[in-house]
């Protein structure tokens, strides 16, 4: 693993940092495309994409000193501690803020979002990967698994690549949602993407090592059910099933 990229005369390019500037040049460009696509304009696609970065770190890196409670150390107020679920509020509350401000629609934006949201999410993990920050699983056997004895949490110990599985399905959350982003109405295909989302991430918190909180569950894990339950609440409550000529109407506005 290569948490440092360069090092060029004492500054030291990571690449933790690198990943998570690349997921956001991706996420904008993905999401410029599906705005002049949908036949919005490309125009607000950066400033999206900016609140929710900055948003997203901001609440991630608060809920995480909350959690951190009385042990906070130096390290946890620099480039690396960042709880998702926070970053999920406080990203989604900015973005929210921007198109309310904009006055775009926000049932379209969301779909819109989706996939440029799988995909930073996928990049922005691989980099987790690469800087050894922790964020792996616990000891395994399996041939895949990985030592992170240069990271920024090190370990000598084989264990699970737990970002890596969350990049990898994430991915093919994108994948999914692309296949399905003409043949369903926004808020069900952001149901999808709640669904598909928070299933992969309680899935790999099996081989996390997070505490349990509740009844054997972490905390990621319980707001991935409720992430899960608010996509089927979207995905029931918008059950009807959809006209040929509503389903030309769909495809019809998000082409350009």
């Amino acid at each position: 693993m290569r948490p440092v990229i360069l090092d060029f005369f004492g500054l030291q390019i990571q690449s933790y940092g690198v990943s998570k500037a690349l997921a956001a040049i991706a996420a904008g460009w993905l999401l410029q495309r599906e705005l002049i696509r949908g036949r919005l304009s490309g125009e607000h696609a950066f400033p999206l994409t900016l609140a929710g970065v900055v948003g997203g770190f901001a609440g991630a890196k608060v809920y995480y000193l909350v959690e951190v409670g009385s042990d906070v150390s130096l390290h946890d107020l620099g480039g690396t501690g960042f709880t998702w679920y926070g970053g999920v509020l406080g990203g989604t509350a900015a973005v929210l803020w921007i198109a309310r401000r904009r006055g775009l629609p926000l049932w379209r934006l969301a779909a819109m979002a989706t996939i440029p949201l799988a995909v930073a999410y996928a990049m922005g993990r691989l980099g987790c990967l690469l800087a050894g920050d922790g964020t792996y699983g616990g000891p395994s056997d399996l041939p895949w698994a990985m030592s992170f004895p240069n990271g920024t949490v090190p370990t000598t110990d084989r264990v699970h690549p737990a970002p890596l599985y969350e990049a990898i399905l994430a991915f093919a959350t994108a994948a999914l949602l692309w296949r399905f982003r003409d043949r369903l109405a926004p808020r069900r295909l952001f149901g999808l993407f709640a669904i598909a989302m928070g299933s992969s991430r309680a899935v790999v918190e099996i081989v996390r090592l997070n505490d349990p909180v509740v009844v054997g569950l972490t905390m990621p894990q319980l707001f991935s059910f409720v992430l899960v339950a608010l996509g089927l609440i979207l995905m029931v409550g918008d059950s009807r099933r959809d006209s040929p000529a509503r389903r030309k109407a769909i495809v019809g506005a998000s082409r350009a």
